[in-house]
């Protein structure tokens, strides 16, 4: 029977088999072949006794399948075990990982057909390590909570309102001035709520609006609720939710019964609890834990910094002078390491820690001081120099032992922290305070309060470009080919960054009412933080997918992201982070 089988194999693939998949050519071992068996049901617990050796023909079956079903399989799989564990199995199967077109398609039905991604420039863009981010955000972000799946139409124009920052009864915000937000309205045309309508802009006094009429308005809403009906667990993907994060993970599970949950309702990030009913069954255990490290700073803790790789290692800079080191694998809630300082001093600096970076095994800390102080993490945080800037140091970046500093005094000062001088340059690229840096191995992108973004070869020592915008960047992430910023009045900028030439893409709001603190964006995440006592997770496509707001008692001054896990300091002299749990 097994030649037989041998035979008819032979006879049937030699149609439509790639070539390379047939068993005969295939690198794959027997044992390999086993195990692939072992994917097809019905499977055989190891109590069940040994089973019988499978024939050659049986167990080169998965691999004589034409090329297209058999991408078409893995397409039902994860992204990790793609790029993670068919590898392993056998070299044919580590090139089904390598089809990028299989890797558009998935992300295509992670974030829909009718949005920009990436929003940047699609050449060299890495689209497994995207695919795998976007998993894991939605594994640990939208599956914390089950969403309503009907709500009334009263209840669905209060929510719009409120995530455009506004009151339910029309008072005017807090800035006196009656602006409407566009982020909600775009998402909603953008991952399927409706259609046929485009959503106009208009511009006016630099800002730009959404101009919907109210057929257009009803239509939306309409949309909406068609999809809510047929389908509650595409709400779970494309809707918003905000848990409280002062409350901790516990406060992020809602069950499909409970028709009210958290809304923020003003531009001070107030939260409240409306008309809570309680679950009627158990909820799932949560993806993500939230620790808060022990308190230990006496002022407000501007800048949080996790390191090491792997999200281990926490730094933090306060207004109390000081830098802490955490480890957060030790303890149930980490476990303070050291305070950082020179033999002799009571504090790590003489003034307010604004900013951290960080390049291998030494950490620099900038300060309000006009320093920046090197710390050597391998041993123990001790002092390895001081640099005087000459001004209060807003931002930090590292690239390659060259440490980059922007100033209060308009300046970017580039130095070698291998060496006893380390100034290399300072260029003067603004007109105004530098309060957001990033950058590569040749090139300095740069945002002031001068509200202009700016361009630097470091190879050729010169400037390349200036762009003006109508309001200043304070935070900045450089991943790939995309600048991500965001600026004083919470709306989040795209720009794309080849060869030196940096081009605006889009300007989006994502629901932020105040300064953006802190972003930090890789090919398949979005994080930002606000003075509006926020912090949102997207998806980066344009325009970005808010899959959760944390909302806290206090202004966010930072976060930092590693590994999936996120440090995120408050208002006060806490520092929360929040894991995958173990």
């Amino acid at each position: 029977m097994s030649e037989v089988g041998d035979n008819q194999h032979e006879t049937e693939s030699g149609k439509g088999v790639p070539d390379g998949l047939d068993q005969r050519n295939s690198p794959c071992t027997d044992r390999s072949n086993m195990e692939l068996q072992g994917l097809s049901p019905p499977l055989r617990s190891p109590s069940a006794g040994p089973s019988p050796s499978p024939s050659a023909a049986e167990s080169s079956d998965l691999l004589l399948l034409p090329w297209e079903i058999l991408t078409h399989i893995a397409s039902y799989l994860p992204a990790h075990c793609l790029i993670n564990v068919l590898p392993k199995v056998c070299r044919t199967l580590s090139t089904v990982g390598e089809d990028t077109t299989a890797w558009q398609l998935r992300a295509q039905r992670l974030i829909g057909s009718r949005v920009r991604f990436p929003v940047g420039p699609r050449d060299g863009f890495d689209w497994p390590t995207s695919c795998l981010e976007m998993e894991q955000l939605i594994t640990f972000w939208a599956g914390e909570v089950q969403h309503v799946a009907k709500q009334s139409e009263e209840e669905m124009d209060r929510v719009r309102l409120e995530e455009r920052g506004q009151f339910a009864d029309g008072h005017e915000n807090e800035g006196g001035d009656e602006v409407v937000r566009v982020g909600v309205a775009a998402q909603e045309v953008a991952y399927g709520v409706d259609e046929g309508i485009e959503v106009v802009m208009e511009v006016e006094n630099g800002e730009i609006q959404a101009v919907l009429d109210e057929a257009q308005m009803e239509e939306l809403r309409e949309g909406l609720e068609g999809r809510l009906e047929v389908d509650a667990a595409a709400l779970i993907e494309d809707g918003r939710m905000e848990l409280n994060a002062d409350a901790g993970p516990d406060a992020a599970h809602r069950d499909q019964n409970d028709f009210a949950y958290p809304r923020h309702l003003n531009d001070r990030g107030r939260v409240e609890m409306v008309q809570h009913q309680p679950s009627r069954s158990p909820s799932p255990p949560p993806a993500l834990e939230c620790i808060t490290l022990p308190s230990s700073h006496i002022a407000l803790v501007n800048s949080v910094l996790l390191l090491g790789g792997k999200g281990a290692v926490c730094a933090t800079g306060s207004r109390d002078y000081d830098v802490k080191l955490w480890d957060l694998e030790e303890g149930s809630n980490g476990t303070l390491l050291h305070t950082l300082g020179r033999k002799g001093d009571f504090t790590s600096h003489q003034g307010w820690v604004w900013c951290l970076a960080s390049e291998g095994p030494l950490l620099a800390s900038g300060s309000f001081d006009s320093t920046v102080r090197l710390w050597d993490l391998q041993a123990g945080g001790t002092n390895r120099g001081l640099i005087r800037t000459g001004s209060a140091v807003l931002c930090l970046s590292c690239q390659n032992d060259v440490l980059l500093a922007g100033t209060f005094n308009k300046r970017i000062n580039m130095y070698d922290m291998r060496a006893a001088e380390p100034l290399i340059k300072s260029v003067h690229l603004h007109g105004n305070a530098v309060m957001c840096l990033a950058a590569d191995d040749t090139y300095i992108i740069s945002g002031s309060e001068d509200c202009t973004v700016a361009v630097y070869d470091c190879r050729a020592m010169k400037a390349l470009k200036k762009i003006k915008l109508s309001s200043y960047l304070s935070s900045m992430s450089y991943s790939g080919y995309e600048v991500w910023a965001g600026d004083k009045k919470g709306m989040l900028h795209s720009f794309s960054m080849q060869t030196g030439t940096l081009k605006i893409l889009s300007r989006f709001d994502v629901g932020h009412t105040a300064l953006v603190t802190g972003i930090h964006k890789s090919a398949g995440s979005l994080y930002t933080c606000s003075t509006d006592k926020t912090v949102k997770i997207h998806i980066p496509s344009g325009p970005p997918r808010t899959l959760c707001t944390l909302c806290h008692a206090g202004v966010v001054h930072g976060l930092s992201v590693e590994a999936g896990i996120v440090a995120v300091s408050t208002g006060d002299d806490t520092v929360n982070i929040w894991r995958p749990r173990k």
